[in-house]
C-alpha cells in the first residue's frame, strides 16, 4: 500500500504501527470522517464539538478570526477529536492568512518581483511561525501555478509569475521555510496547474490546454522539483488537462473529460505513477462550479476518492455529505483498498507531524501570537515592498524624479475595477479603511507636494443627484474644454489603478480625465497598485509601475522611488505586463 518509511513521512516502526492501530480500532463512520476537511462555520464549542466527535472530521479549515479566538477554537477541536485534527490556514501571503491580527508580508507576485528567493524562504517561515503559535499545523500553500495567461484573475497575483523555474524555486523556498517550524506541513497548489484558462474555476469551468511536452517543461518542472524536495501534500485542482489525459487514455471521449479532482487519469495516473508523489491529496474547495457542474453531488463525492484524493475539502452539507460517503464505502463504491490507502496517507502524514504525540501530551498551547516574531515580519513586509517596486515602462525617460520643485501640483486620479462579490461584502461590513489614492495623497503632501483627488463630471453629477438636484446631463456629454483650461491647474497626473481582480472600469465622460488620453499633453505617470496587467487597458501610458498592492509599507517605498528616479525601482517583471500586446510597449 502506502510506503510510510518513504518520503514525504519518515516513519518509525513506532509511528506505522500507531497508524496501523488506529485504522484497524476505527469504525466505519470513523473511517469516513477522516476523508474530510471542514470549513469551520462557527467558533461555539458545542459546534466544533459535534464536527469532532459526530462527524470525525480528519481536519479544518476556518475563516480568519482574531488569532486568540482562533487559538482557541483550535484547542477545542483537538480536545474532542480521537483522531489529532489537520488545522489548516491559507498562509499564501503572511501570517494574516491564518488570524485578523496576523501580519500580511507580501503576495506570490510581489515576491517574484524581488527575484530574492530567501525573501520567499522568510515568508515560509514567518508567516506559518504566527499559524503556529495558535495551534495550526498545515498551510494550503505555496501557490505554485504559473501565469500563463495575463486574463486570469484567480492566480495572477497570487503565483510566483510566469517562469517555471522561479516558481519551483521560489515554491520551494516557502516550504523549506514553513518547515523550519516543527510539525508543519506544506500543502502545495492547484494540480496539475492554474494560470493558462482566463476563466476562474469558481465560476465555471477551467482548463489547461498545454501540450503534454509543454506541461512538462512547465508544471511538470515544478511539481517534480517540490516532490524530490520532500513535499507533504497536494491540493487538486478542479482543472481539465486534455493532453495529459487523452496521451493516458487515448480512447477518452470529450464528454468524459473530467477536472483532476475527478479524474483518475490525472490524480493517479499522472500524479501517483508518473510524478511518484507518496503524499496525501486533498481537493480543492468543493463548492466551485468547476467542480459541481459536472454530475450529481452524490456521484461527485466518493468519485473524488477514487480518482485519488485522499481527502475531500469541505462538507456542503454537513449530515448530507457525510452520509453520502458513508454509504458509498458501505456499498463497496469506495473499495476497502481504496479506503485503506486514503487513511495510510492522512494518518501517516498525521505521524509525521507529530500530531499523535501532541495529542498524548495533551494539545497544550503554544503560548498564542504572543510567541512570534511579528517585528521580523513587518521587516520583511517593507524589505519587500520596497525591493518589488517595478517600473514596467518608461518611454518619458525624464519624467522621474518627481520632486515638489518639479512638479508642485499634483492630480491623482482614482481609478477602481468593478464591484464583486467580495468588494461588496468588505463595503456592507465597514471595511477598508483609508483607500489607495487617499493614501498616496497624504504622502505626497507630506512631502510638499499640493496632491489633490480628480473629481470627475459622473462624480459631479452623482453628488447632485445625492443632494436631490437634477444632475446637469451636459456635464457628461458636453463637458469638453480647451486642452489649455484642462492641463492649467496641474503640473503632472498620477493613475493610479486600484484594481484588485479584473478590468479596470472607466466612466466614460466626455473630455474627462479618467482614461489618461492626454499622455501628450501633461506627463502622466500611470501605477497599477493591485492587478499588474493595467497595460492593457492604458496601453497609452508612457510611465508605467507596479506595486502589487496599496498596503501602507508600499505606498511609503512608492512615494521615496518617485522622488528619487528611475534608479529606485528594483523590481523586475514577474509576468508580461506587456500582456502579450505588441501596442502596450510603443
Amino acid at each position: 500500500m502506502v510506503d510510510l518509511k518513504a518520503m514525504p513521512y519518515y516513519l518509525q516502526e513506532e509511528d506505522i504501527r500507531w497508524v496501523e492501530e488506529t485504522i484497524a480500532s476505527m469504525t466505519p463512520e470513523e473511517k469516513v470522517g477522516q476523508l474530510f476537511f471542514q470549513l469551520t462555520a462557527s467558533q461555539e464549542e458545542s459546534y466544533l464539538r459535534e464536527l469532532a466527535e459526530d462527524y470525525h472530521v480528519g481536519g479544518c479549515r476556518y475563516n480568519p478570526a482574531p488569532g486568540e479566538a482562533v487559538r482557541r477554537q483550535n484547542e477545542i477541536l483537538q480536545k474532542y477529536a480521537k483522531v489529532p485534527l489537520f488545522i489548516a490556514c491559507n498562509t499564501e501571503a503572511g501570517g494574516d492568512g491564518a488570524c485578523q491580527d496576523g501580519i500580511y508580508i507580501g503576495a506570490g507576485i510581489k515576491i517574484g518581483a524581488t527575484d530574492r528567493t530567501d525573501y520567499a524562504r522568510d515568508l515560509g517561515r514567518l508567516a506559518n511561525r504566527e499559524a503556529a503559535a495558535i495551534g495550526c499545523n498545515m498551510a494550503f500553500s505555496p501557490v505554485c501555478d504559473i501565469v500563463y495567461n495575463w486574463e486570469n484573475t484567480e492566480v495572477i497575483s497570487r503565483a510566483f509569475g510566469n517562469d517555471p523555474e522561479r516558481v519551483a524555486r521560489m515554491s520551494r523556498a516557502y516550504i523549506e521555510g514553513a518547515h523550519e517550524n516543527a510539525g508543519f506541513a506544506c500543502v502545495a497548489k492547484h494540480f496539475p496547474g492554474n494560470g493558462v484558462d482566463f476563466r476562474d474555476a469558481h465560476l465555471t469551468n477551467h482548463v489547461n490546454s498545454l501540450s503534454v511536452e509543454e506541461w512538462e517543461r512547465g508544471f511538470g518542472l515544478v511539481y517534480r522539483t517540490l516532490i524530490e524536495n520532500g513535499l507533504e501534500g497536494i491540493m487538486g485542482g478542479h482543472i481539465m488537462l486534455p493532453e495529459y489525459a487523452r496521451a493516458i487514455r487515448p480512447d477518452i471521449r470529450e464528454e468524459e473529460m473530467l477536472p483532476a479532482t475527478l479524474s483518475y487519469e490525472i490524480m493517479t495516473v499522472l500524479l501517483r505513477e508518473k510524478l511518484g508523489f507518496n503524499g496525501m491529496v486533498v481537493t480543492d474547495a468543493s463548492h466551485m462550479v468547476a467542480m459541481t457542474d459536472r454530475m450529481t453531488r452524490r456521484e461527485m463525492l466518493p468519485l473524488a476518492i477514487n480518482a485519488g484524493c485522499d481527502m475531500f475539502l469541505f462538507f456542503n452539507d454537513p449530515k448530507e455529505d457525510f452520509t453520502t460517503m458513508l454509504e458509498a464505502y458501505r456499498s463497496g463504491v469506495i473499495s476497502q483498498q481504496r479506503m485503506r490507502e486514503a487513511l495510510e496517507r492522512i494518518l501517516g502524514l498525521k505521524a509525521h507531524l507529530g500530531l499523535h504525540r501532541q495529542q498524548e501530551a495533551g494539545n497544550e498551547s503554544s503560548g498564542g501570537m504572543a510567541g512570534a516574531p511579528r517585528e521580523e515580519a513587518q521587516a520583511l513586509q517593507k524589505a519587500i515592498s520596497r525591493d518589488s517596486l517595478t517600473l514596467v515602462k518608461y518611454k518619458d525617460a525624464e519624467v522621474l524624479p518627481l520632486t515638489p520643485q518639479r512638479y508642485p501640483r499634483i492630480m491623482v486620479v482614482h481609478i477602481r475595477g468593478a464591484e464583486n462579490g467580495m468588494t461588496a461584502f468588505k463595503k456592507m461590513l465597514g471595511m477598508g479603511g483609508e483607500n489607495a489614492a487617499q493614501k498616496l495623497i497624504s504622502r505626497l503632501r507630506a512631502k510638499g507636494f499640493d496632491a489633490f483627488l480628480y473629481e470627475s463630471p459622473l462624480d459631479v453629477m452623482k453628488q447632485q443627484a445625492a443632494e436631490g438636484i437634477k444632475p446637469d446631463l451636459n456635464i457628461y456629454f458636453a463637458g469638453k474644454n480647451a486642452i489649455a483650461d484642462f492641463v492649467k491647474d496641474m503640473d503632472l497626473v498620477i493613475t493610479l489603478c486600484d484594481v484588485d481582480l479584473g478590468r479596470p472600469v472607466f466612466g466614460f465622460s466626455k473630455g474627462g480625465g479618467e482614461i489618461p488620453w492626454y499622455v501628450y499633453e501633461i506627463p502622466v505617470v500611470v501605477i497599477g497598485c493591485g492587478q499588474p496587467t493595467m497595460l492593457a487597458d492604458i496601453p497609452q501610458a508612457r510611465t508605467y509601475i507596479n506595486t502589487y498592492d496599496a498596503k501602507d509599507s508600499t505606498m511609503d517605498a512608492l512615494v521615496e522611488a518617485l522622488m528619487k528616479g528611475p534608479e529606485a525601482f528594483p523590481g523586475r517583471d514577474p509576468i508580461d505586463s506587456f500582456c502579450g500586446l505588441w501596442d502596450t510597449g510603443i
